[in-house]
C-alpha cells in the first residue's frame, strides 16, 4: 500500500499493469462487491459514461449520489466535483481517480485572492457558481448551477449588492438579463472562453443548416447568435426535443455522446476554440484504467475536515432551499 500512495503522491493516480484485465467486467464487479457507484459527468469519456451508474451535470450527480445506501462514490469528473460529493455524503468514501482531473474554471479564483477580493464589497452577497472549490464555497452566501443562477438572483431584493464569482461570462449574461448591477469576478473556463465567431461562422458555412446551442460559460459574442443558451443538461434536452436535425454544439463535445444515444439521426457538429479543438483534457484525464484501479485500492479519496465542509455546505443548502420554494 506504501508503494501506491507513493504512486499517487508522484502521479495523482495509480498506476499497473492491466493489459491483461478486462476492464469493464472487473470494474462491475467491484461495484457490487464494494457497494460502490460511479458517477460521470456529461464531459467524461464515452466509455466512462457507458459504465456509470449516475450521468449528468455536476451538482445533480453529488444529490443522486446522497440518496443512495452506497458506502463508495467514484467521481469521473473533476475535483471541485468530488469535492461537492464529500460535501453532501460526509459519511461516503468519494475517490477521484485522477487527482490531475483539476477544473480553470475552480482553479481561475485561488481563495486568497477571492477573500482579498471579497472584502473590498463588504456589503455584497457573493453568488458563487457551483464550479468553485470547497474553499470559495465556504466564502459564498449561496451557490447557484448554470440552470438556476438567474432564478436565484431574481429572487433575491433589487437593493441586494452581487459578487459574482468566478465565471465572468456565466455572470455577464446573467446581468444582462436581470438588468442587475454585480460585481463579476474574471474567472473563466478555459474551453467555453476560446469558442470564437470566426469558428462558429465556418462551421455554419459548412452547415447552413444547422442551429447553434451554447452553454452559458461562452462569450457574450456567440451567445447573442445562439438559437438556444443553457446548462448541459439543457442543452441536451433541447437537441432531444428540438424540431432541428442540426446542431452546431458550444460546449465540451463530451455531451455529443448522450445527444448520440439519444437521437442518432440527427447530427452534431462540436464547436472549436482557439486551440482547435472542443475538449476539457482535465475531463479526459479519468480512463478506464484508473477507474478500475481506484475502485480496487479505494484511492485516491477526497477529504475535507469538518469545519470546511460544514461551511461549505451552507451556501449550497441556501440554493437548495431557494430552488424548491420556487419549485425550479
Amino acid at each position: 500500500m506504501n508503494n501506491i500512495l507513493k504512486q499517487i503522491e508522484k502521479n495523482g493516480y495509480i498506476k499497473e499493469d492491466t493489459k491483461n484485465v478486462d476492464l469493464v467486467k472487473e470494474i462491475t464487479k467491484l461495484k457490487k462487491e464494494k457497494n460502490a457507484i460511479i458517477l460521470a459527468h456529461f464531459y467524461q469519456r464515452p466509455e466512462i459514461q457507458d459504465i456509470a451508474d449516475f450521468i449528468g451535470d455536476s451538482l445533480k450527480l453529488s444529490q443522486e449520489a446522497a440518496q443512495t445506501d452506497a458506502d463508495i462514490i467514484v467521481f469521473a469528473g473533476v475535483h471541485f466535483m468530488a469535492e461537492t460529493a464529500k460535501i453532501l455524503s460526509p459519511e461516503k468514501k468519494v475517490l477521484l481517480p485522477d487527482l490531475n482531473a483539476g477544473c480553470s474554471l475552480a482553479d481561475s479564483a485561488p481563495a486568497d485572492e477571492f477573500a482579498k477580493f471579497k472584502a473590498q464589497y463588504p456589503d455584497h452577497m457573493v453568488i458563487s457558481y457551483v464550479n468553485t472549490t470547497a474553499e470559495i464555497k465556504t466564502m459564498s452566501d449561496i451557490i447557484c448551477t448554470s440552470s438556476n443562477a438567474l432564478k436565484i438572483i431574481e429572487s433575491l431584493p433589487e437593493s441586494q449588492k452581487i459578487i459574482f464569482a468566478p465565471d465572468k461570462n456565466l455572470g455577464s449574461y446573467i446581468q444582462g438579463l436581470t438588468g442587475r448591477e454585480m460585481v463579476l469576478w474574471d474567472g473563466h473556463c478555459h474551453v467555453h472562453n476560446t469558442f470564437t465567431i470566426d469558428a462558429y461562422e465556418k462551421l455554419k458555412k459548412e452547415h447552413p443548416n444547422a442551429v447553434l446551442i451554447a452553454h452559458p460559460e461562452s462569450p457574450k459574442k456567440l451567445l447573442i447568435q445562439s438559437a438556444y443558451i443553457g446548462s448541459t443538461s439543457g442543452l441536451l434536452k433541447y437537441t432531444d426535443e428540438s424540431d432541428a436535425n442540426e446542431f452546431i454544439v458550444a460546449t465540451e463535445e463530451g455531451i455529443i455522446h448522450q445527444m448520440k444515444n439519444k437521437n442518432p439521426n440527427k447530427k452534431y457538429y462540436p464547436l472549436s476554440g482557439k486551440c482547435d479543438c472542443g475538449y476539457c483534457e482535465f475531463m479526459k484525464e479519468i480512463t478506464l484504467e484508473k477507474l478500475y484501479l481506484s475502485l480496487k485500492y479505494e484511492l485516491p479519496e477526497i477529504s475535507l475536515t469538518e469545519d470546511i465542509r460544514k461551511k461549505a455546505y451552507l451556501p449550497i443548502k441556501r440554493m437548495l432551499d431557494i430552488s424548491e420554494k420556487l419549485g425550479i
